[in-house]
């Protein structure tokens, strides 16, 4: 089979996507694909002027789409509620929710709502986004939701006698918790969607070892570490634009189904062209999935309604 690219992305004129953390990295990669071969992209991001930067970027490339912008701060249930309102009150259709937003190894943080920073952001803040724009999703044939997650969910395990890191805080072990936490929800959201014979299908995917700014996040010793074995780091892996096809052949190859989990299949899934891989047996446990969705139900205090 050929390397999947850029190139084999169909014409997506009349589509509409919603990529979270658009401004940089594989989300920006991933939005501008989308918008040169003709979508209407809306990034989601929470600092307004990079938004605006991001978005002339892409207008600057001379994209067939167009692309608008939604104020969105993940770490805030309260934003998170106000940029569905604007999406659900702007667009009557919406083909892809692309949950890419993420913080990586931060130092012990909480998020407005007081949920530990990356378990907030990465999974509670784009569970309770979905729930939210699932009207929408399930009234636009053939949608997708893509969640982002990485190689890291392979050392996460899902502390739920401890799930917010209040009695032990490890900033690595609850980025893996998180990025466990994608996957889950990816399987479990498939699972409910499959039951209800909805059109949408849930999809998850992962960018390997990108060159991205995604370490601007962590702090402490780990950041300072990571900034001075960069130029090192950057021998191994492989570009921003290269890390966003996974996310983009999930999002849009038309062979693509439910559950399915897309990563770089080269060594180790480090880098290289998409393809299908497999993923950790924790992140196929059903039992944890359906104990993690109530959760984050009770927590974030979204439904998912329009699936029931």
């Amino acid at each position: 089979m050929d390397s999947w690219t850029e190139t084999d992305i169909a014409d997506q004129t009349g589509r509409v996507a919603l990529i979270t953390g658009a401004n940089s990295g594989i989300g920006w990669e991933a939005a501008r694909a989308l918008a040169q071969h003709g979508a209407h992209v809306v990034l989601a991001c929470r600092t307004r002027s990079k938004a605006e930067d991001a978005r002339q970027r892409i207008v600057d490339s001379n994209p067939s789409g167009s692309v608008s912008l939604v104020d969105l701060d993940l770490s805030s249930l309260e934003s998170v509620r106000h940029g569905a309102a604007e999406v659900l009150e702007g667009f009557a259709r919406l083909d892809l929710l692309i949950n890419n937003a993420g913080v990586m190894a931060t130092p012990q943080l909480l998020t407005a709502d007081g949920f530990e920073m990356q378990l907030g952001t990465n999974h509670l803040g784009h569970f309770a986004l979905t729930g939210l724009l699932m009207p929408v999703l399930l009234a636009t044939p053939g949608s997708r939701v893509v969640n982002v997650s990485s190689m890291a969910h392979r050392f996460g395990s899902i502390d739920f006698d401890d799930l917010q890191s209040e009695r032990k805080y490890k900033a690595w072990g609850a980025y893996g918790q998180s990025k466990l936490a994608n996957l889950l929800f990816t399987f479990e959201l498939q699972r409910r969607l499959a039951a209800t014979n909805a059109d949408t299908i849930a999809v998850a995917a992962h960018p390997g070892i990108s060159n991205t700014n995604l370490t601007a996040s962590t702090g402490g010793i780990a950041g300072r570490l990571a900034e001075l074995t960069k130029p090192i780091g950057n021998l191994f892996s492989q570009s921003a634009q290269m890390g966003a096809l996974p996310t983009l052949r999930a999002a849009v190859d038309p062979a693509a189904q439910g559950g399915d989990y897309f990563g770089p299949g080269g060594f180790m899934e480090q880098r290289g062209h998409p393809e299908k891989v497999d993923s950790s047996s924790k992140s196929k446990d059903v039992g944890a999935a359906l104990r993690l969705w109530d959760v984050s139900t009770q927590l974030t205090g979204v439904g998912f309604e329009a699936l029931r």
